[in-house]
């Protein structure tokens, strides 16, 4: 697959998605309404990592670790702050509850008449702050996503 780059991604937020006990699956999101969050200057980044158990071993003097639970660093968005966007203005509406909400990213890679990669996730959103910053710059809608899920990675797919 050629690369490209983040220019043309969308991100969507849908409903409430509460958490389950296992890995979500793409149906898991089948029925979602999505609202796209528009003006995004960055999407930050979305992945998972394992956390660091320790043990010192005495015997062979050494530290040995393990993989621990697994956790999603927080999604930083920044966007131009935009009074008439439903999506922002959704998102600013979900960091004022305590639950997840489904998410959907889209990026750009749709070959002609096929179908583009997407991600699907739950994340609370954790925050949001305008930024101002100075005269010469646009002012910001900063949100940070705690994703609280598995990211369902959906490859793009040639046109049937």
């Amino acid at each position: 697959m050629p690369m490209f780059a983040t220019a043309g991604s969308k991100l969507y937020i849908g409903g409430v998605l509460p958490d389950q006990n296992s890995d979500f699956a793409e149906s898991d999101f089948d029925g979602e309404t999505w609202t796209e969050i528009s003006r995004l200057e960055s999407l930050g980044s979305l992945g998972d990592a394992a956390s660091e158990v320790t043990f010192e071993d005495i015997g062979q003097q050494r530290t040995k670790r393990i993989k621990g639970t697994r956790t999603a660093p927080p999604m930083e968005l920044v966007a131009a702050i935009d009074y008439d966007d439903a999506g922002q203005q959704a998102l600013i509406a979900a960091e004022k509850t305590n639950d997840n909400y489904a998410f959907k990213l889209e990026f750009p890679d749709a070959p002609a008449g096929g179908t583009p990669s997407e991600r699907y996730f739950i994340a609370i959103v954790g925050s949001q702050t305008e930024a101002y910053d100075t005269a010469n710059n646009v002012m910001k809608l900063n949100a940070s996503l705690w994703v609280n899920s598995n990211v369902v990675r959906v490859d793009a797919a040639e046109g049937v």
